[in-house]
């Protein structure tokens, strides 16, 4: 496939993500919404009362990173992942794209990089929004260096798009969106903190997904999340790149084995 092709298809991915309004408005209100809460609040709390921290300054960036690239900023991932990689099934056009002669596992390979993009974008809308917060609601505290910028830049980029890419290849192994959404946010909001605090699990829960992930953070996550795993950076790296091999590889597997 010439690059020229991988090009169109990867566009007209991208703008099949993009054109679902629901899907993307619910992923910027997920990855915007709750960055707005806490910076209104957090500046009225102050307004009212000196005594309670600034919403902004370095420690209003480390919550906002933690709200943006922990919590839900990869709930926004999944809901485009999940669309990226069963919309063509869920909308009956699969089939269609078939039969046009185009390579299946050109199909899927397509969808990650679409998805990604647009997810990317999003995450990039809520950065500038926590950067906005940070410097404008300061009130004077310390701000971010900016090392801790672009690492919390970097690691926001970081959790948002491996989850998109497992939520693209667990959305097109399942051929359900549903299926796929239910399982993902459950595995990210319920199953992964239970493991992580297993203390008798000991080095098992260096596999879980979002362990891994946290070791990359510019900021403490633990409290509130369960709690963080201790591991290298290259077990880490592994970690991440067996989940991704591993989905990718399953997705494209169900792609080119489905009945069309």
């Amino acid at each position: 496939m010439s690059p020229t092709i991988a090009m169109r298809m990867f566009g007209a991915d991208f703008l099949k993500i993009r054109k679902k309004r629901g899907t993307l408005i619910w992923a910027l209100v997920l990855a915007l919404a709750p960055l707005l809460i806490f910076f209104i609040v957090a500046a009225a709390q102050h307004s009212s009362n000196p005594n309670n921290a600034p919403a902004g300054g370095l420690s209003g960036y480390r919550d906002a990173i933690r709200i943006l690239a922990a919590f839900f900023g990869p709930l926004a991932a999944i809901m485009i992942g999940t669309d990226s990689g069963a919309g063509d099934v869920t909308a009956g056009v699969f089939r269609d794209l078939v039969v046009t002669g185009r390579s299946r596992l050109a199909l899927f390979a397509s969808r990650a990089p679409a998805a990604l993009a647009l997810t990317w974008a999003v995450v990039c809308i809520g950065y500038a929004l926590t950067l906005i917060g940070t410097f404008a609601f300061a009130s004077g505290t310390p701000t971010p260096a900016a090392s801790l910028l672009v690492n919390g830049f970097a690691y926001s980029l970081l959790s948002t798009g491996v989850v998109c890419v497992v939520a693209v290849g667990f959305a097109s192994l399942t051929a359900s969106r549903p299926a796929a959404l239910t399982v993902l946010i459950g595995w990210q909001l319920v199953a992964s903190p239970i493991l992580a605090n297993i203390e008798s699990l000991g080095n098992s829960r260096k596999l879980v997904l979002s362990q891994a992930i946290s070791h990359f953070s510019p900021v403490r996550l633990d409290g509130g999340r369960g709690s963080v795993v201790t591991m290298s950076g290259a077990t880490a790296v592994i970690v991440l790149l067996g989940w991704l091999a591993v989905f990718l590889a399953l997705g494209a597997w169900r792609t080119r084995t489905m009945d069309a």
